[in-house]
């Protein structure tokens, strides 16, 4: 497996910024692998790290808008039977529906910073038919940070970029939190917002 990834991430150094993207879009290696090993490139040289985090922002974004018309043209019965060709299993789907039904579209920001649901919440984006220009906002917003932190990651760490998960750790926890943190605010400010809505109404 790892002779299979280094021959990949060979092949995309020899197209620079597009196959980082590249390499985003197909999801086949995690996110955060990619972007470390781009990071590696901007320490040699190969590639600008401005360029690097655009190349991973783009790709990113890309590959959860794929999900998301999946789920807007597919829906869950599709999804539930090919979603497992895009890495996407069904309790990890059940939990991304739950949140978004629960939540509304604001989840799509916090939960790229959460495990599980994070790449799995553009599905139920997409059934629930999300508006895709928001859609696209919120997920380029979390992109950008998550891009930038593991491509600074891997430039710091140089040819030990392969121990990305050790030395993200620090830094992963902390975004997880002020993840579900913005998530808390978010649906209190929901709830809040409903509940004057009513209260209006009922006037």
């Amino acid at each position: 497996m790892h002779e299979v990834i280094q021959s990949m991430f060979s092949f995309l150094t020899s197209l620079g910024y597009v196959g980082i993207a590249l390499a985003l879009m197909v999801e086949v290696i995690p996110s955060e692998i990619v972007l470390a090993y781009a990071g590696y490139l901007v320490a040699r040289g190969d590639v600008s790290f401005a360029g690097a985090v655009a190349a991973g922002t783009i790709g990113g974004t890309v590959a959860q808008l794929f999900l998301y018309w999946m789920g807007y043209y597919g829906g869950r019965p599709f999804l539930d039977q090919y979603g497992k060709y895009v890495l996407i299993q069904k309790k990890h789907l059940d939990v991304a529906e739950r949140w978004f039904a629960k939540f509304g579209p604001g989840v799509i920001f916090s939960a790229r910073f959460i495990p599980v649901v994070r790449h799995a919440i553009s599905i139920p984006a997409g059934i629930a038919r999300m508006k895709w220009l928001p859609f696209t906002i919120y997920t380029v917003l979390a992109i950008i940070p998550w891009s930038i932190l593991f491509i600074w990651l891997g430039e710091q760490l140089g040819q030990r970029w392969r121990q990305i998960d050790e030395m993200a750790a620090p830094y992963v926890r902390p975004a997880i939190a002020a993840g579900v943190a913005v998530a808390a605010i978010y649906i209190v400010w929901q709830r809040r917002r409903r509940a004057a809505d009513e209260n209006e109404r009922m006037k």
